[in-house]
């Protein structure tokens, strides 16, 4: 049988998602428990791969067995296995040519920054960028990120392509925490925290938020934003 499952994380326990020889990652901590629960060996499809450091609310994965286990037996199975940083949320059946990756039709991130006093207590769960930024200049500036664009200048190695598409930005303040959304097709390695970093750029006031179009038009890029920490992202839905 094929399984998806939900599974969430605290990405500061593991370095990312994707199996490393010697290191802790959450594809090598689940599929050592699938393969006890399994009694052979199970190797894991996951909608995406989250960097060293980054966490997620619903990441999603697929693998089959060929033990007879229902699906509330598998998730608690699982949880009772897996150490107290990954949790599984839910097990499904889904039929044997579905793929966690390939069959993807959005997903959403978002982005936590403290724009007030360092926060001691959650500095492995949010940017401590502890300064003040013109969030009007930065919503203004993502607009130019919207819909569908070769996002080249915000990836970091190489692909054959970089075409992707992002359907909403949204901003949400609360007391001095600013998270910001991204809901689209597909993002690729370090797309949302180059994103975040250029964006912070313009919330600085070092550059206009037409920076963000040049950059897109001629796909490298052309201001010197930084790669924010992976610390502050989170991995919240994937939708298929």
């Amino acid at each position: 049988m094929r399984f998806l499952v939900s599974i969430s994380y605290d990405g500061s326990q593991y370095y990312g998602f994707e199996r490393q020889p010697g290191k802790k990652t959450i594809q090598g901590e689940l599929e050592n428990v699938l393969t006890k629960i399994n009694k052979t060996k199970v190797i894991i499809k996951g909608a995406g791969r989250t960097d060293r450091g980054v966490h997620a609310y619903d990441q999603k994965a697929h693998f089959d067995l060929n033990v007879d286990i229902s699906e509330l037996g598998l998730k608690k199975a699982m949880n009772s296995l897996l150490d107290s940083s990954i949790h599984i949320n839910y097990c499904k059946i889904v039929d044997k040519n579905f793929h966690a990756r390939f069959d993807v039709k959005e997903k959403v991130y978002e982005y936590v920054i403290n724009l007030g006093e360092y926060d001691a207590i959650h500095d492995k769960l949010l940017y401590n960028y502890n300064k003040k930024l013109n969030i009007r200049l930065m919503h203004k500036a993502s607009r130019y990120l919207l819909g569908m664009h070769s996002y080249e200048a915000f990836v970091s190695g190489d692909r054959e392509s970089f075409n992707s598409m992002i359907y909403k930005i949204s901003f949400i303040k609360k007391n001095d925490t600013l998270t910001i959304r991204f809901k689209g097709k597909s993002f690729y390695r370090y797309m949302v925290r180059n994103m975040v970093g250029a964006l912070i750029y313009v919330g600085q006031g070092k550059g206009n938020p037409s920076c963000i179009k040049e950059m897109l038009d001629e796909r490298k890029k052309t201001v010197n934003y930084i790669t924010v920490p992976a610390n502050g992202l989170y991995l919240m839905k994937v939708e298929y």
